[in-house]
């Protein structure tokens, strides 16, 4: 039986076995100390807000047995003609296995937590990721990481029209400067729901 359209609301607590927090791109070549001079606002941002925040929500999320998964860039194919013709166009991407395709030292997975390689801005075109999603059977998807303008406007959207909860933690997330970051969530606040760190804390169930 479905629901109704008028019992769908995007304010439903998180369920375990149906909740997953999904960590995107927060990698060495993504966030490394190479950023401080390059990208001085989103170092910045990163430092003091992002990885804190997303490794509160790491903790949680595990200690309520909630599902954890990472993506990173990284191509798949030694010369990286896996790419998504964009990332070629632009110059993106990490050799496999390399350092700064490693998600950073402070969010490490554990062994049974997935991480996926990418090679396209969104997770969906370019990962098994919805696949994984519905064999595991989540409904919700709380996503953090890199960039919101960029890969995290893309995994609410895609995530969103493939009939998912999408959750954005505004607040573990960042984009190259706080004025992008902020346009980002303007842009796709309709696709989902928007919370802090401490307000989703407040929603992960006790284990």
């Amino acid at each position: 039986m479905t629901d109704s359209p008028s019992s769908l609301t995007r304010d439903r607590p998180f369920v375990k076995g149906r909740a997953a927090l999904l960590v995107i791109d927060v990698q060495n070549g993504t966030c490394g100390p190479a950023e401080v001079e390059a990208r001085p606002e989103f170092y910045k941002a990163t430092a003091l807000r992002v990885i804190p925040n997303i490794a509160a929500l790491i903790a949680a999320f595990r200690g309520a047995g909630l599902e954890i998964i990472y993506t990173v860039i990284e191509n798949l194919t030694a010369d990286g003609r896996d790419r998504s013709l964009d990332y070629k166009l632009s110059g993106m991407g990490f050799p496999k296995g390399s350092h700064e395709s490693q998600v950073v030292p402070e969010l490490a997975p554990l062994a049974d937590e997935l991480v996926l390689p990418k090679s396209s801005s969104s997770v969906f075109n370019s990962t098994n990721l919805d696949y994984l999603l519905r064999n595991i059977g989540i409904e919700d998807v709380v996503v953090t990481g890199y960039l919101t303008d960029q890969c995290i406007d893309h995994a609410v959207k895609d995530g969103a029209d493939r009939g998912y909860y999408m959750t954005c933690a505004h607040d573990a997330c960042a984009a190259e400067t706080e004025a992008r970051h902020a346009a980002a969530i303007q842009c796709f606040q309709g696709y989902c729901r928007l919370l802090s760190t401490e307000e989703l804390l407040d929603l992960v169930p006790l284990s």
